[in-house]
């Protein structure tokens, strides 16, 4: 009897995880509902969640929604930061957040609560995981790096600094010393993983490739015809093709402006949703050829976020030469959620273009190819039955292999390690 009365006394902890990022839902970023998503599901699979973030401040100040500073919802506890809030596009204003966000973040939420937790750093902003690094050099420290975005590299195939210049290499011995503290290592793809072992010679073992995701239970296939969005803006007749997200610098919009062209006359309309730097220019270009059928609408608020996707027959992802591995476009799996075709621009030896076409659920162009994307958009409109099968393929793949619960699971059993100290 006394054996029972000790068992029953007995409990075991739940994993303590803290997952940091700059943004959150409902700040309109992708990393930050992937983020909110995750911390859910992990949650539910049965840690004590935590998540420290900041005010919404990615897009432009009317997307910005108001939300507590701290609450506690299906099982995770969030806390806001106060920071500051000046525009991304500015490199000064970028950094003065970055700082007002790190600062506080290591001396008051990393540094004094560290111990008995699993600290989850992503690459938003792109210096987090060295608060991990330094954390651990001083004090014990379990923490793993999500690699969303690669720094330097991006900034390096930008423009913005000089490859192997001093920032250059200073950064990369910061991510080295980072990568190689960290438990554990999540990246996206077979290319992050290699970039990661061989720039920074960390153990392959614990570098570990988790897809993103969308929730099938969020964003449902919908009938174009019963889709607000496209009854508010003309779309339901015409063949509409869409791009919704993030209008960055490292985004090439000229050729898909040049299909637009080359169709102006037919019953086609091209819907860019969304901003980002490049935002200005594609404006200005959109009146300049004189593109009748092309409209630049701002961010969709997250309420309306199905029923915009839904008003389209095709949508578009791309990701630009040379950054396989320094990113990967997380809009594919919200594309595939919504059950329609897809259009992918990239590289020919792109992961993305074989997650295309391997599982027949679109089509790859060239990323400097109008011709080819104007000949993808005629068959999808002499053949709505094949691209409509397309679609299906699209959420069946979604349902299979890119759900929130089978890449949930695979970040649990993960930051598992990552708290056993593996």
């Amino acid at each position: 009897m006394s054996d029972l009365r000790q068992e029953d006394m007995t409990t075991i902890e739940p994993m303590k995880i803290v997952i940091l990022n700059q943004y959150y839902a409902p700040d309109v970023a992708s990393s930050g509902h992937l983020l909110f998503e995750l911390a859910e599901e992990i949650a539910r699979l049965g840690a004590d969640t935590s998540v420290i973030t900041c005010r919404p401040s990615y897009g432009p100040p009317e997307s910005w929604q108001p939300c507590p500073r701290k609450e506690t919802k299906n099982g995770v506890k969030t806390l806001r930061m106060n920071v500051t809030r000046f525009s991304k596009d500015s490199l000064v204003g970028r950094l003065i957040n970055i700082v007002s966000f790190m600062v506080p973040l290591t001396l008051f939420h990393v540094l004094p609560k560290r111990k008995g937790k699993v600290f989850l750093y992503t690459t938003n902003p792109p210096f987090l995981g060295f608060v991990g690094g330094f954390s651990s050099y001083i004090f014990k420290h379990n923490y793993a790096v999500l690699l969303h975005d690669a720094y330097p590299d991006i900034a390096v195939w930008l423009g913005k600094i000089k490859k192997d210049g001093f920032i250059d290499r200073f950064w990369h011995w910061c991510n080295k010393f980072m990568y190689n503290r960290a438990k554990q290592v999540i990246v996206l793809s077979e290319a992050a993983k290699e970039l990661v072992v061989n720039h920074y010679g960390t153990d392959p073992n614990r570098v570990h490739i988790i897809p993103n995701w969308a929730d099938p239970n969020e964003l449902r296939p919908m009938e174009k015809s019963n889709c607000e969005f496209a009854k508010k803006h003309a779309l339901i007749e015409p063949f509409t093709l869409m791009y919704s997200g993030n209008l960055g610098l490292y985004y090439k919009f000229d050729m898909i402006l040049d299909a637009a062209e080359q169709l102006l006359g037919e019953n086609f309309k091209l819907v860019f949703t969304g901003a980002g730097g490049q935002r200005d220019s594609l404006a200005q270009q959109i009146k300049d050829r004189g593109l009748t059928n092309t409209i630049l609408l701002g961010y969709t608020p997250q309420e309306e976020f199905n029923d915009a996707l839904g008003s389209c027959d095709c949508l578009m992802v791309s990701i630009a030469q040379g950054i396989d591995g320094i990113s990967f476009p997380s809009k594919l799996y919200t594309c595939l959620s919504i059950g329609k075709p897809i259009i992918a621009f990239s590289s020919p030896e792109s992961e993305l273009r074989r997650k295309v076409e391997g599982n027949d659920v679109g089509y790859w162009v060239a990323l400097d190819d109008p011709d080819g994307l104007v000949a993808c958009i005629k068959e999808m409109m002499s053949n709505p039955e094949k691209a409509k099968e397309m679609g299906k393929r699209a959420r069946g793949l979604l349902e299979s292999e890119y759900s929130i619960k089978t890449s949930g699971k695979k970040y649990f059993d993960v930051l598992q390690l990552a708290d056993q100290g593996i």
